[in-house]
């Protein structure tokens, strides 16, 4: 008798510990939920239990019930931002859970390759600019959280990835993401609310990384199923397509933020041609799963490297491209870094000056997405070139207040009918809002470019510290 109480006891013991609720990890306690927003709750239970929510901010309770799989799904109405740490309890199927510390705010998901990837402590001998003053002083924002998404790929799409909210303190924050911590930094600072940003990038991957299958079979030159059968000995994981989508995105697809942030470019260096629509392709799925409309994209400039060839364009017109891609997406903006680069880190991909990416980032979410007024995020960019002989006129916009520095200004080449550049000298034509190019290796000059190069360090900026894009004024292939 003592032995049949014994097994029944412990099936009943087995039956309470399978009946609970289980929540994505980046449910946890001192998460960020979009302000004034429904905000989007799910996870897993018993098939066709009821789960309720209660969040400590309002009198309401939110209940969901589980479909025949166990998975359940429902909105809370959150109110305006604000730090009071608040508490979500979750109960129903033998649970009662609470996240504790979670703060009302702004959340941006940001993703890419190793630029966005990098942490504030830096990589191997690679340091992050200003990092230990940053991490010093990062408890002064107990209003930022960052949540670190685990790296892996697969080529099944995913319902579960590791990766928790932690709060901004210097034990935490050598491991954020400093492109994503500077942005939340500046965004914090800006409109004075909590900022959560989640990181959700891995070095090396292409944008076809980030992509579903179906659309990546749509394309001639990518092959999901060779790739699939590929030992990894030969194809890592940051070069593989779809896996990144599939493993590390698609698991938080719907989590509710308020737009995206993207890094990455320099995989597809030599792709210059597909990645305009591309990104668009992948922009649009991408909120066509997060179901919020027409969410703010917005992207930063490939670094200035070596990318092999230090005086070739590939990566000059990877960065051209991308800002064809801004023209093409909807909402979406490019941040240009032609300026942030020190001469010493020409063979460094992973440019120290990560600070000013961030605080760019941030200026183009505050002007664009919460209408701050005040704040200049209109870059000079070409608009026109008038050929005279050995002499060129370039006509840009957003210059309306100048150029800095005054006199010579440097990066200009130019090249008559056999497209072999020369170094050119220029000055600015302050009374009409232009550059004059000039060069006596080039009597007749057909084509004027501007750091176009692999590896080319911009100088020239308005009156408010934006740089010149760089651009070129023909077409001609590398």
């Amino acid at each position: 008798m003592k032995k049949s109480i014994l097994i029944v006891s412990a099936m009943m013991t087995s039956l309470i510990a399978s009946a609970a609720i289980e929540l994505p990890e980046i449910f946890s306690d001192n998460m960020v939920l979009q302000q004034q927003s429904d905000a989007r709750l799910w996870g897993w239970s018993s098939p066709k239990a009821t789960i309720s929510v209660k969040p400590d901010w309002s009198e309401k309770s939110y209940s969901a019930k589980a479909d025949a799989s166990g998975r359940w799904e429902l909105s809370v109405a959150t109110p305006e931002a604000g730090y009071t740490p608040h508490t979500i309890r979750l109960t129903g199927d033998g649970s009662d859970i609470e996240l504790k510390n979670v703060l009302i705010g702004e959340v941006w998901f940001c993703s890419g390759q190793s630029n966005m990837e990098m942490p504030l402590k830096g990589f191997w001998c690679q340091p992050v600019e200003n990092a230990g003053r940053a991490i010093a002083y990062s408890g002064k924002y107990p209003g930022i959280r960052v949540a670190t998404i685990n790296r892996c790929g697969e080529y099944e799409p995913q319902s579960k990835v590791a990766g928790k909210w932690q709060e901004s303190k210097p034990e935490n924050a050598g491991e954020f993401s400093a492109v994503a911590y500077f942005f939340a930094r500046s965004l914090t600072d800006i409109l004075n609310v909590p900022v959560g940003v989640i990181n959700c990038s891995l070095g090396g991957s292409k944008v076809e990384g980030w992509m579903p299958k179906w659309k990546l079979d749509e394309y001639a030159d990518c092959d999901v199923d060779k790739e699939k059968v590929t030992p990894d000995s030969v194809l890592h994981l940051w070069e593989r397509i779809n896996v990144m989508y599939n493993a590390m995105l698609h698991p938080l697809a719907g989590y509710t933020v308020k737009g995206f942030l993207w890094n990455q470019g320099e995989a597809n260096v030599g792709r210059h041609a597909d990645y305009p629509a591309r990104l668009s392709d992948m922009v649009k799925i991408w909120r066509d799963e997060w179901k919020q409309g027409e969410l703010p994209f917005y992207f930063v400039e490939i670094p200035a490297w070596s990318y092999g060839n230090p005086e070739g364009s590939m990566a000059a017109m990877l960065r051209e491209s991308q800002h064809k891609a801004a023209k093409i997406i909807p909402n979406s903006g490019c941040v240009s870094t032609t300026d942030l680069i020190y001469p010493r880190e020409i063979n460094d991909i992973h440019g120290s000056k990560k600070e000013e990416i961030g605080e760019r980032l941030a200026f183009l979410a505050a002007t664009r997405t919460y209408n701050v007024a005040g704040i200049d995020t209109d870059y000079p960019v070409f608009k026109s070139v008038d050929l005279y002989g050995n002499r060129a006129i370039i006509h840009l916009d957003n210059i309306e207040n100048g150029l800095t520095p005054n006199g010579a200004l440097e990066g200009f080449e130019v090249a008559g009918e056999d497209k072999v550049f020369h170094p050119a000298d220029a000055k600015e034509l302050w009374y009409n809002r232009a550059i004059e190019v000039s060069s006596t290796k080039v009597s007749d000059i057909k084509a004027v470019r501007y750091c176009f190069k692999n590896f080319s360090i911009g100088g020239i900026h308005n009156l408010k510290g934006l740089p010149l894009v760089p651009f070129r004024t023909d077409d001609w292939a590398e």
